[in-house]
């Protein structure tokens, strides 16, 4: 059996007894024991009588459709609980016209339960309105999160190569720039080496980029 192993943040390899060639395609089976067709790229390391490639899904199923799922599923999440606070907040407003008249609850008198129940049915109906409302506020953040990852080039991404070549090629140049002003006049004086710092960064998911897809 063909299973995943994490090899890095959002990196997922091909873990096999057996050897196999680049474009083989190849059954893994998730610890859930879900099995997803995908295609071998690259050879990456043996250990343990285990050989370890490179893969993408053969449906195309990536991290950026990954991230539109859970968007997706949010937003489903955000409309419910939308809702469920129009409902609370309708049921809130059902007695208003009685209880715009401000009139005191009387003591003893047969009104007496029936005036506390529809306040305190009002008020628990408010509650349950603006703990749904927060709760679509809530889901809905997380929609635009998801959204914006959905846009995201991810190192588990062929792709990738291209996308942080350039953002390699951006950060030298930064650091360059940083490096060639004179120290009263770079943003503070921390700048080179977060710029030393970011440009090994960019070394490192570049290197990784190529040793995965190249």
């Amino acid at each position: 059996m063909i299973t995943y192993s994490k090899f890095a943040p959002k990196v997922f390899l091909a873990k096999s007894e057996e050897e196999h060639n680049e474009g083989d395609v190849i059954t893994l089976t998730t610890r859930y024991g879900k099995e997803n067709e995908c295609i071998v790229h690259n050879f990456i390391y043996s250990k343990d009588g285990f050989n370890y490639y490179s893969i993408t899904r053969l449906d195309g199923f990536d991290y950026q459709e990954w991230a539109k799922r859970k968007a997706e599923r949010y937003a489903g999440y955000s409309a419910n609980a939308q809702t469920k606070a129009d409902d609370y907040y309708d049921k809130s407003n059902k007695d208003k016209d009685f209880l715009s008249l401000a009139e005191p609850i009387k003591i003893g008198h047969h009104s007496e339960r029936r005036h506390r129940k529809i306040i305190e049915q009002a008020q628990n109906n408010t509650t349950k309105w603006v703990e749904n409302l927060r709760k679509s506020e809530d889901y809905q953040t997380r929609v635009e999160y998801w959204n914006n990852r959905s846009e995201e080039v991810c190192i588990s991404m062929p792709e990738s190569i291209e996308y942080f070549e350039i953002k390699l090629s951006q950060a030298m140049e930064y650091h360059k720039t940083i490096k060639d002003m004179k120290k009263q006049d770079r943003p503070h004086s921390y700048s080179l080496a977060y710029a030393k710092k970011d440009l090994n960064n960019a070394i490192k998911k570049f290197e990784l980029a190529k040793r995965l897809w190249a």
